[in-house]
């Protein structure tokens, strides 16, 4: 338990960057989702605008410090593969 009003004052901190970086970490599975759901659709179109929407989302959260660098790159990179070999 935090005894000092330092220890104290960084647990709120703590507490309110834990409920932001779980809405953001939320918001960018939801584009990833939609991403998905148009490669498995088989619609070349809606997944290439998807993955178009879901790039600048998935950078934001490498940024804000959510996702690393090369995790995010991967995560493209296997995306974009996919939407490419869609027919």
């Amino acid at each position: 338990m935090a005894n000092t009003p330092q220890s104290k004052k960084r647990a709120r901190q703590n507490e309110r960057k834990l409920e932001v970086n779980k809405a953001r970490r939320s918001r960018i599975r939801t584009f990833l989702k939609k991403v998905e759901e148009a490669i498995t659709s088989g619609d070349k179109s809606a997944a290439n605008t998807a993955l178009k929407s879901a790039q600048p989302e998935l950078m934001r959260g490498v940024t804000k410090g959510v996702y690393k660098k090369n995790t995010a790159a991967r995560k493209m990179s296997r995306l974009s593969s996919r939407v490419k070999s869609l027919t």
